[in-house]
């Protein structure tokens, strides 16, 4: 096995050619991790989430991390980790253009909106430099 750290343009790579994530939050000393289909662009990694406990979590604290693989062969895998700021992005005049914006890349996915398909809340994780792991966001509309 051979690891190496990845170069920051392998890592906006495979950010841009994969579409699952693994969303880490915590609260209370509590870690919590979910599997969420995303969308990447300008630094900021787009998500759409029913509410429940990840929102409610991320509210309380808004420092997140998020990790995507992207398989090679069936032996070899990169992966990429993240971390971040969880910035929600209410449907709301101030947040309109980034939430139409995070909507139409969120939608040129298949299935884009699995697994929260009741309530329209879409997220951004913005600012991510995969470079710095210590700067990322991360938000829903």
């Amino acid at each position: 096995m051979f690891i190496r750290e990845m170069t920051e343009e392998e890592c906006i790579a495979l950010l841009s050619a994969e579409r699952l994530a693994r969303l880490a939050c915590a609260k209370d000393n509590q870690p919590y991790v979910v599997p969420v289909y995303y969308a990447y662009a300008g630094k900021c990694l787009y998500a759409f989430s029913m509410p429940g406990q990840k929102i409610e979590w991320m509210r309380a604290n808004p420092h997140v991390c998020v990790q995507v693989d992207g398989l090679v062969t069936g032996k070899q895998w990169r992966s990429v980790v993240a971390y971040g700021r969880y910035q929600e992005l209410p449907d709301t005049a101030r947040w309109h253009r980034e939430c139409l914006h995070a909507w139409s890349l969120l939608e040129k996915h298949v299935n884009w909106w699995e697994p929260g398909d009741s309530v329209r809340q879409a997220g951004v994780i913005s600012g991510v430099d995969p470079g710095r792991h210590d700067q990322a966001a991360f938000g829903v509309i």
